[in-house]
């Protein structure tokens, strides 16, 4: 029943990665869009792009949270009271990141809307690089089990989590531009597809350095994780490795919707092969996922709601999503028109 569950709150955070993410990476672009002329229209699309579905993407978010605390509540303790400056920094930066994205469309003064604009966009590369060093710290060991406190700043602040936060920030920026190049082809821009194609090459590229460098950095600081992606976790390695260069070529050769079906496949395989090289542990070495579950009771109670909203909220996340991709939902024309 544990595994279940723990197979349940996977799925959430794959699924906040590919739709969390791509919204976190879309503010990334708008935050290195230049002057107010030059990025008015890569910022104009990013936000025609997340402004129907970004508050639905955070469900997710929410959807792990209450997963991970009510299946696992000791390892939600243990993660909670040694990680609270990170996840105290990510809350700030939701927080402060829905404040700039919905204020700056209401705001008249150029400075006002420079200055929302700003906050939205730094906190979308903050949180992000949260979520990644948080994600760094379990792998490699940081968090004691038993509702334990580990140490504040050098859990979060290590090998493993730089590179998880430096991975997850490029990610999220990789998976916004493929996704970017879509809308704006579904747009009729083609300024904006070549645009978002060259930034979406260039993500990519990084995006596999970096997991590149981080093979060497999980061998010295994370060797049970290292060890897991190396054998049981290895053919989703593959499997990643295999759809982000085939989302590249595709980018390349311009093949754009089978290049957004591969750039979220590789994140995806990538999450899940993470999940498989952490296993059994919740809290490697230290944590079965078996030990730290709730009694049987609360797991099935788990399962049944979760079993719910697949039939009620998903395919309502669904429809939104449809509406979204064929413009059925209210838009800015300025946006929706490319300019003559």
């Amino acid at each position: 029943m544990s595994d279940a569950v723990a197979v349940v709150l996977m799925v959430g955070i794959i699924a906040y990665a590919l739709f969390g993410g791509a919204d976190f990476g879309a503010g990334f672009w708008d935050l290195i869009a230049g002057g107010a002329k030059r990025g008015e229209r890569p910022r104009a699309l990013a936000a025609h792009s997340i402004g129907p579905v970004w508050e639905a993407n955070h469900v997710w978010l929410i959807f792990c949270l209450v997963i991970l605390g009510s299946a696992f509540a000791g390892a939600f303790a243990s993660i909670a009271r040694t990680l609270f400056v990170p996840f105290s920094l990510a809350a700030f930066g939701i927080v402060l990141r829905g404040s700039g994205f919905a204020f700056r469309k209401e705001v008249l003064r150029t400075s006002s809307r420079r200055n929302f604009g700003a906050a939205f966009a730094s906190s979308s590369v903050l949180v992000p690089y949260c979520m990644g060093a948080i994600a760094g710290a379990i792998a490699s060991g940081r968090v004691p089990s038993g509702g334990k406190t580990g140490d504040a700043w050098s859990s979060w602040n290590n090998p493993s989590s730089i590179v998880g936060g430096v991975l997850a920030v490029a990610v999220c920026a990789y998976l916004a531009a493929v996704y970017l190049v879509g809308d704006a082809r579904r747009l009729d821009d083609a300024a904006m597809v070549e645009y978002f194609r060259r930034r979406a090459v260039g993500a990519a590229v990084v995006t596999g350095f970096v997991a590149f460098a981080g093979i060497f950095v999980l061998h010295d600081d994370a060797r049970y994780v290292f060890d897991g992606l190396t054998s049981r976790a290895l053919p989703l390695v593959a499997i990643s490795a295999a759809c982000g260069a085939g989302s590249l070529v595709l980018l390349v050769r311009s093949g754009y919707r089978t290049a957004r079906l591969l750039a979220a496949g590789a994140v995806a395989a990538v999450m899940g092969a993470w999940g498989v090289a952490q296993w059994p542990y919740i809290l490697p070495t230290t944590l079965e996922v078996s030990r730290a579950a709730a009694p049987t009771a609360t797991l099935v109670s788990i399962l049944v709601v979760f079993g719910i909203a697949a039939v009620v909220i998903v395919p309502a996340l669904g429809l939104l999503f449809l509406l979204d991709q064929k413009s059925l939902l209210e838009a800015d024309e300025s946006v929706v028109t490319p300019p003559s």
